[in-house]
């Protein structure tokens, strides 16, 4: 089941870019997609939602599920 997360401070496809590197790099993460209109990455896998926050936030954005 894909799990959406609420990003803020996405501007751009480079932000996009950034933050679905980051949860893409989580062992539990299959894939990631990242939309800076609607401010959400949604994720696929089965990660915990905790780690997919902490991945964004130390990207230099803000997250929460």
């Amino acid at each position: 089941m894909p799990t959406t997360i609420h990003v803020g401070g996405m501007m751009c496809d480079h932000c996009e870019q950034t933050v679905e590197e980051a949860l893409r790099n989580i062992a539990a993460v299959s894939d990631a997609h990242a939309d800076n209109e609607t401010d959400t990455v949604t994720v696929e896998g089965d990660p915990d939602t905790t780690t997919l926050v902490q991945a964004v936030e130390d990207a230099g954005y803000t997250a929460h599920a």
